[in-house]
């Protein structure tokens, strides 16, 4: 249980932004650290909940409600995903060769299409978040879509190949067992049926449009680079995410 519990805690360290008391890193326990994904997700979707029902119980102006909410995700995950997200953009639209695509991923300035990309982003998720606010249904799918985005990527890490330059990947796979595979589909079903007997059919669409967002994100961009990276992983998570959110609010407004 001590082991589990330090995987869980490496993992809520390294990808999400609140506050620990002391830093743990053990390299035996990377797979408990993946399989603990799904988690740091409801940890993160349960904190955009509170804010999300905090700034509607106020009744703060809409615009401003929707612009806390849409970053509310990024600064609680201490925008890890968000970096990926504009990375992974730039190199796959520039349409270099797969060595291009490589050097511009590792490039640390960033580039127009990184921008054109983060603004294209936020202002779907800000659009979304405002029709989420303003009908205020169904808020409790929030945390099923960051635990199923989060249980995406931990099916990425598990099955996808890692490209040749990527240390990160390969590292958090190490020691993979049956048992941590079988978490992630307990923790994903647990999910899909809390967001059913929920919401219904809408819950199921919700959940449904993270993992179409999320798998045909992670396609475009596994076939990019040839295999999967941590920046890959935020890619399709963020994507995922906001899918699910777009879906959300669609269903909000009819």
């Amino acid at each position: 249980m001590i082991r589990y519990a330090k995987g869980f805690y490496m993992s809520l360290g390294m990808f999400c932004a609140i506050p620990l008391p002391f830093h743990i890193w053990d390299e035996k326990l990377t797979a408990i650290m993946v399989a603990s994904f799904p988690l740091v997700g409801l940890v993160i979707g349960l904190l955009w909940w509170l804010v999300t029902a905090a700034v509607i119980f106020l009744n703060l102006p809409l615009l401003l409600t929707a612009a806390i909410l849409a970053f509310a995700p990024f600064i609680i995950a201490g925008f890890i995903h968000l970096d990926g997200y504009m990375d992974t953009s730039d190199a796959l639209l520039s349409y270099r060769d797969l060595e291009g695509r490589l050097r511009i991923l590792k490039d640390p300035n960033v580039g127009a299409f990184a921008v054109i990309m983060t603004v294209i982003l936020l202002t779907l998720q800000f659009t979304a978040m405002h029709s989420v606010a303003e009908y205020s249904r169904y808020l409790g799918l929030i945390p099923a879509i960051t635990v199923v985005s989060r249980c995406c990527s931990a099916f990425s890490i598990f099955a996808l190949r890692h490209h040749r330059e990527s240390n990160y990947t390969p590292l958090l796979a190490q020691n993979i067992g049956a048992s941590h595979k079988l978490f992630i589909v307990f923790v994903a079903c647990g999910a899909i049926i809390f967001s059913a007997l929920y919401a219904g059919v809408s819950g199921i669409i919700t959940v449904a449009a993270v993992v179409l967002g999320y798998s045909l994100a992670m396609r475009k961009a596994f076939k990019g680079f040839n295999g999967v990276s941590g920046d890959l992983l935020g890619y399709a998570l963020v994507i995922g995410e906001v899918c699910g959110l777009i879906t959300l609010a669609i269903i909000n407004g009819r």
